[in-house]
């Protein structure tokens, strides 16, 4: 009988390694709180909470008992003209969570639709409210935002966007001063100082056309795992006020603990107009998102005349399924001290890391939240270079799923990772890097 990879092989298109070298897909069969099984019997450390979805640990009893239940009862109905209890119980829910001012939840099917929400709902909040010059967008450099051609726009000019250039819309892109920056490092931990020149220069000339200010706070994931300080999103807001701009934040990634806190625009705090949240908001387990809204955004919808709707929707808006989970991963957040339980491993993290300052193969030491980041001081840098995939073989061939970006290594495991599971991680980390770079001198 053919193996489930040689299935895989004959039929299926995998994100991002079309490469005929590439290896073969790990086939998983099974996963049980941290860990990953394969069909050949092999047991992985899942440290990469697989894409940065899973919190509360894989096949979590709770969670199945919830999407067994509602399965039971209702697994979809159309969201447009309906309505049902998963989808209001997890929007009071999340607007509870939230800053008071964000209480209009609107649904989609994951990160990168949820900041299309955002971008379509920002360009029309101006059009609605008879405002025609606001038509551009600010995005930051090494900024990433999904894969759509909205999402794709406000991100970072790179490999993932280059094929479709001709595509995407223009956007004014920044870069935010490297004093800003957050470091184990003493050597690279900015005073958050300096002005935001180039930012202040274009609002004071442009920004009666900027719709609005587009930014994972606190932490830019895919592009290079980059740890800010809480004053640069003050310093964003405040811009924003001053302007009257809308300021999004995208934190699909960063919201539900990432960060330490359960949303990353705790750190400032700064409150966003509008904010994209998925991933982690169903534990892993479907797809679900939301674009949370002020009330004064919202307001710029509540009309009689039609050409004033929002016109964006999703056949599996509000899925139940998916709400039910949300719900869930909630209780457990609130029962089960996971706020806490992430503060501990980012102590046992950043004891881990700190050790790594002034080695001579690593550039810079970041954490954040259960996030811990190695820049490896490698020739070649970026997404590219050789350096990811010869460590991710060594993490896996001793039980640890790992995806470095490039010369960037992190470690994001599911928050339900003991203490132990914790240690025996790092060890592996440090020993593989280690073995890796003793040869090399």
């Amino acid at each position: 009988m053919a193996t489930l990879v040689e299935r895989d092989r004959a039929h299926l298109w995998h994100p991002f390694t079309q490469m005929k070298t590439a290896p073969d897909p790990l086939p998983i069969v099974r996963a049980d709180g941290v860990y990953l099984f394969t069909e050949d019997g092999r047991r992985l450390l899942d440290g990469i909470s697989s894409w940065w979805v899973n919190v509360h640990g894989h096949s979590n009893p709770r969670i199945n008992r919830a999407l067994r239940l509602q399965a039971e009862t209702l697994e979809h109905v159309i969201f447009a003209g309906c309505t049902h209890p998963p989808a209001v119980e997890l929007a009071e829910r999340l607007c509870a969570l939230l800053p008071e001012r964000l209480n209009r939840v609107f649904y989609s099917d994951n990160g990168s639709t949820a900041v299309e929400v955002a971008l379509k709902m920002a360009y029309q909040y101006w059009t609605n409210r008879g405002d025609d010059r606001r038509r551009t967008f600010i995005a930051f450099e090494n900024a990433y935002h999904g894969d759509t051609v909205g999402a794709m726009s406000v991100s970072h000019d790179s490999l993932f966007t280059a094929s479709y250039a001709p595509l995407l819309f223009q956007v004014e892109r920044v870069s935010a001063p490297a004093d800003y920056r957050a470091s184990l490092d003493p050597a690279n931990d900015g005073a958050a100082r300096e002005p935001l020149a180039a930012l202040e220069a274009l609002l004071e000339e442009r920004g009666n056309e900027i719709a609005g200010i587009i930014v994972e706070p606190m932490l830019q994931a895919v592009g290079g795992m980059l740890v800010w300080k809480a004053e640069f999103l003050r310093k964003l807001r405040a811009l924003c006020d001053r302007h009257d701009l809308l300021l999004i934040a995208d934190e699909v990634l960063t919201g539900f603990g990432r960060t330490g806190r359960m949303f990353a625009c705790e750190h400032g705090p700064v409150i966003p107009d509008i904010a994209c949240f998925s991933k982690g908001l169903t534990a892993g387990y479907l797809p679900l998102s939301v674009t949370v809204a002020a009330e004064d955004v919202y307001a710029a919808f509540w009309s009689d005349d039609r050409r004033k709707t929002f016109f964006h929707g999703h056949s599996f808006t509000a899925n139940p399924l998916g709400c039910a989970v949300a719900l869930e991963g909630l209780n457990i957040f609130a029962e089960e001290g996971v706020l806490e339980r992430i503060r501990r491993l980012e102590a046992q993290v950043r004891g881990a890391l700190l050790q790594y300052v002034g080695r001579p193969y690593v550039q810079d030491v970041r954490q954040i939240g259960g996030v811990g980041i190695l820049e490896l001081a490698e020739s070649e840098s970026g997404y590219l270079a050789d350096v990811g995939p010869r460590l991710a073989r060594a993490f896996l061939d001793r039980g640890l799923l790992l995806r470095p970006l490039g010369n960037v290594l992190y470690f994001m495991p599911p928050y339900a990772i003991t203490d132990d599971e914790t240690a025996w991680a790092l060890g592996q980390i440090d020993e593989v890097l280690e073995e890796t770079f003793a040869r090399r001198a």
